[in-house]
């Protein structure tokens, strides 16, 4: 048997190309499942944060963040939140950014690390974005993530208790000490067998190409 692929992607949870990035890969995924020899993939997700001197309970929208940040006007904000919202659309992906309410991340990573440990990773990172951009909830403050948690199948007192005691502190900052080791600088960032490097929300055509060759040349190696 042919070792599966291994695509690790750094990301954060309040990055709306992260979201768009995983729904591009998933749709590229879909399109080389039906392959007759289709390449067999393992995927991980590792904690990147944006923003990680961002408080908790942020007082002002999404907008107001990114003009203090980025020194563009409200109209210019606006504009750049349309368009990504667009794009976002044609990923598939209802954006709310009138809904959003921007906060500190890190302890949503070190719930998507309780969740990896206890085999749902995967669930856990799809509903904390789901949450964050389309449903206009808080994903900074652990009542907030243990309700989330509980609904993709992790047990309340579990997670409660892992978030208050930082459990999983120690794994996000070893992923971003891994990012910089990467020079990994902005996400989503996709590292494919531990060799190459996707930077950016690509099309599902780019992962599409990238695997089915990976994928051709492990069946090669593995007949010579």
């Amino acid at each position: 048997m042919t070792e599966p692929i291994s695509i690790d992607i750094w990301s954060d949870i309040a990055c709306p190309w992260c979201f768009i990035g995983k729904r591009n890969l998933e749709k590229g995924l879909e399109a080389i499942a039906a392959d007759e020899d289709a390449p067999q993939v393992t995927i991980t997700f590792h904690s990147f944060e944006l923003s990680p001197d961002t408080p908790v309970d942020y007082p002002g929208t999404q907008v107001d963040f990114l003009i203090e940040r980025k020194g563009m006007s409200r109209e210019q904000i606006e504009q750049m939140l349309e368009q990504v919202t667009g794009v976002a659309r044609n990923a598939g992906l209802e954006y709310r950014f009138d809904l959003l309410q921007y906060t500190n991340t890190v302890k949503a990573h070190e719930l998507l690390h309780h969740a990896k440990a206890k085999g749902l990773q995967h669930e856990m990172k799809e509903r904390l974005m789901t949450a964050y951009f389309m449903e206009g909830k808080h994903v900074g403050r652990i009542d907030d993530l243990v309700e989330l948690g509980v609904e993709v199948g992790l047990d309340a007192d579990e997670t409660r208790a892992a978030l208050a005691e930082n459990t999983y502190l120690p794994a996000v900052h070893q992923d971003q000490a891994q990012a910089r080791a990467y020079g990994i600088q902005g996400v989503p960032f996709f590292v494919i067998d531990g060799q190459y490097g996707i930077s950016g929300a690509q099309p599902a055509s780019t992962f599409e190409t990238v695997l089915r060759d990976l994928w051709a040349k492990r069946g090669e190696n593995a007949s010579a």
